[in-house]
């Protein structure tokens, strides 16, 4: 019987074992199935990762049925999870990928020529290039050692120089008759790639190179990788190596190979004493003998020590001798600094001295009842840290909050008075910023900040990313200005939260600012407010901004743009308001960057609009609207919490992708990305009021998706949570309520007819199913009375 599709074996099983990745997975996973070589299938394992990689998992296997997702109940580590994979592969040739690492683009294709060009070997290794946060690359310094000059394959005996290529599984391929054959498995505990990598290729009988770089490995700033953090666990390369000299001692026909396993173990061992904060100052001895007694009951016969420093540490193990290696490696580290003393005193020169009261603040106990908040680089108490502050009052009144504002609102008068707040850079400022406990901030402190052992940053942002941010920003010099971007993730290493409203914002802070924080993924407490507020709070606040009963107010907020230089308006705001109609009210807001503008005023004086712009508080703006008009602005992932209609007025969308660049296709029309009607000139802006289409069926249909998307967590409780988890230490409570248990505040039409003011038209029957000629002059509401 003829072979089916679906029990067709594909030509390469790549299993992608997975753990709190969720910032790259989705690239890693998008390298794989974006291949233009199709014939494999790609075996995800879940190894029980505490934050939402296995919901992305689920997520492939559901559009791609390539992608097979394991689950595991425990965390069992990458060597057993890898296992798990390797239990369920199908095809001729298994990879290996790492969940934060990449497959190049054609690289499967590569692969496939190469195995056939060499006549299938049982290993194949090709090249790999280390990858930076800063966009750079490096390629294996070894790269030379995978010359595809003579035989297309050979055996390990005839270059035994392949095992000095790093001991990784991931840059190569192997035959799956191989393996089974010869019962290969992962071991558990650190440095589990040693004894697969150096069994497999003493045993193979035909090994075959790619000189072409096919993985792109992904050096983490900081975290990612557990072999650079200082544990004991480090202790388990002596297990790996006793693995290997086991396999050895089962198969007496590879002792030629002992001498070489010999000197890659001590190699290992000597790594692991030399690399700084590996092992815990007080183990470090006791590594050391452990080190030694393998070499005196492992060393070959006639075995000969390399030459030169190298050498010289052989010869301490084989003695015994750990004092004598602790000064080696001390007299190594004054060559080092020597070296560096130059640059050094130029950083030294370059550096900023402290103030010296700030520096005695700084060995003060610290004040466990102190927290400091600001909000856009210290302007008015807003935001997210306006709403957590709020909250620390009510959950948390023994901790005392002060904020950070400039000195012209300090003298203005427009602090909201009972607000404990110091002037930035006054003596008390660099008090509390030394003392402080906790910081809360929507954006980051200054650079002279110092982030003190046991001081607690959160961060909370101020907007889900559209744009580009952080590290992203380097492909934009428009949006980055001449940037530091160093700095930038120098700033982002003092957080130890971040705050998200969703799992895209939550995936684009962990890539963008490759740091150690910990993802509070609780909703923005900012957005509380359109959970809490009732029908006579929408209507007080639309009567102190002017808003007549029964008008539809459109807020117009359109973001900045990098490209250009100040506020340029891209509508004609009093074309649009004489378009629209007596029965609409403009209400325009511009972007906080921007100061104010005359033009407005005048539009303002004219009775064209109403400008806002100086409104404090944005979330009154949005209780306030019927409806949402902005361009790229995050505030359209606030407003879809009130599921009111937004509308997009995109007439630079090429323009912004170019020189901003976006995290997805706002225009695509798709369901979760598209948030209602898009328009690219006034026309259609104007046409999109005028039939309707700004709050027909399918408008609410793509609103409803996009509310789905990105409100994820925003239940009118994430202040909440996030004083529990932050300033409490307890658990993140209550959990998010689903979308369909939600009660949001109602809109201005519902909040009018409650209260008697506008009367709201009957439902339709069949009866009435005749066109409709409603129009913004007809829009079938009256007034009461």
């Amino acid at each position: 019987m003829a072979e089916t599709v679906l029990d067709a074996v594909p030509r390469f099983s790549i299993i992608v074992p997975v753990f709190r990745v969720q910032g790259f997975l989705r690239e890693c996973m998008d390298s794989v199935l974006e291949q233009d070589y199709a014939d494999f299938e790609l075996i995800a394992v879940d190894d029980c990762s505490p934050d939402r990689s296995g919901a992305i998992l689920d997520e492939y296997a559901a559009r791609d049925d390539r992608v097979q997702v394991l689950h595991l109940p425990e965390n069992v580590g990458l060597g057993l999870a890898r296992n798990a994979g390797l239990e369920k592969v199908r095809g001729e040739y298994v990879l290996f990928l790492d969940s934060d690492d990449t497959l190049v683009p054609g690289a499967l294709t590569a692969l496939s020529d190469r195995l056939v060009a060499t006549d299938s070997p049982e290993i194949l290794i090709f090249d790999y290039a280390r990858t930076y946060w800063d966009g750079s690359a490096r390629r294996n310094a070894l790269a030379e050692l995978l010359d595809e000059s003579g035989a297309p394959s050979f055996t390990l005996a005839e270059r035994p120089e392949i095992l000095d290529l790093l001991q990784i599984v991931w840059n190569k391929a192997y035959r799956r008759d191989f393996i089974e054959e010869h019962g290969f498995t992962f071991p558990v505990g650190y440095y589990e790639d040693a004894p697969w990598t150096f069994c497999t290729l003493i045993t193979a009988g035909s090994i075959a190179v790619l000189d072409r770089v096919c993985l792109h490995y992904r050096q983490r700033r900081q975290g990612g990788n557990i072999l650079r953090t200082t544990s004991r666990k480090h202790f388990d390369v002596f297990d790996q190596y006793e693995r290997v000299f086991d396999y050895l001692d089962a198969h007496p026909e590879l002792s030629r190979w002992r001498p070489h396993m010999f000197r890659k173990m001590i190699d290992h061992y000597l790594t692991v004493l030399d690399k700084p904060g590996r092992l815990p100052a007080n183990a470090q001895a006791e590594f050391f003998h452990r080190a030694a007694h393998d070499y005196r009951t492992r060393i070959p016969v006639g075995f000969v020590r390399p030459a030169g420093m190298a050498g010289g540490k052989y010869a301490l193990l084989a003695k015994d001798a750990y004092p004598a290696l602790a000064g080696l490696k001390v007299a190594g580290k004054v060559q080092r600094t020597v070296r560096k003393h130059a640059t050094k005193r130029v950083k030294q020169a370059k550096k900023k001295a402290m103030d010296l009261r700030y520096q005695a603040l700084l060995r003060q106990p610290l004040d466990e009842n102190l927290a400091v908040y600001s909000a856009y680089w210290n302007r008015l108490p807003a935001c997210n840290p306006l709403a957590v502050y709020e909250k620390a009052k009510e959950l948390a009144p023994h901790v005392h909050g002060v904020w950070v504002v400039k000195q012209q609102l300090a003298d203005s008068g427009a602090i909201p008075a009972g607000i404990d707040h110091v002037v930035l850079n006054s003596p008390r400022y660099w008090e509390v910023m030394a003392r402080a406990k906790y910081l809360v901030n929507n954006v980051n402190f200054a650079d002279g900040v110092v982030k003190r052992e046991g001081q607690i940053h959160l961060q909370t942002h101020h907007g889900t990313p559209l744009k580009s941010m952080g590290t992203d920003q380097k492909r934009y010099p428009a949006a980055a200005k001449g940037m530091s971007f160093r700095k930038l993730l120098a700033r982002a290493d003092r957080w130890d939260f971040s705050l998200s409203s969703n799992q895209h914002t939550t995936e684009q802070w962990e890539r963008v600012y490759p740091c150690n924080f910990e993802s509070v993924d609780a909703g923005y407490p900012r957005n509380d407010v359109y959970y809490r507020a009732g029908a006579q709070d929408v209507l007080d606040i639309r009567e102190r901004l002017g808003i007549a009963p029964g008008k539809t107010a459109v807020l117009y907020a359109p973001t900045m743009r990098d490209y250009q230089v100040g506020y340029v308006p891209r509508l004609d705001l009093e074309k649009i308001s004489r378009e629209l109609g007596e029965d609409f009210v403009l209400l325009v807001r511009t972007h906080y960057f921007y100061d104010q503008d005359p033009g407005l005023q005048e539009l303002q004086e004219r009775g064209a609009l109403i400008d806002v712009s100086g409104h404090p508080v944005v979330e009154e703006l949005c209780l306030a609207a019927d409806a949402l008009v902005t361009d790229y602005s995050s505030i359209m992932f606030d407003y879809a919490n009130l599921d009111r209609p937004i509308i997009n007025y995109a007439d630079d969308w090429d323009t912004y992708v170019r020189s901003r660049g976006v995290t997805f296709d706002l225009l695509s029309g798709k369901p979760g990305d598209t948030p209602g009607v898009i328009a690219t000139t006034e026309d259609e802006l104007i046409e999109a009021f005028r039939s309707g289409r700004w709050d027909d069926e399918k408008a609410t249909g793509l609103r409803a998706a996009f509310r789905a998307r990105f409100c994820q967590w925003d239940d009118g409780h994430a202040a909440e949570r996030v004083v529990r988890r932050v300033l409490l230490g307890e658990e993140m409570l209550p959990e998010p309520l689903p979308q369909d248990e939600r009660t949001v505040a109602p809109s201005p039409r519902a909040a009018a007819a409650d209260a008697g003011l506008i009367k709201l038209p009957s439902p339709r029957t069949a009866a009435d199913d005749t066109p409709s000629t409603d129009t913004p002059e007809s829009s079938g509401i009256e007034l009461a009375g």
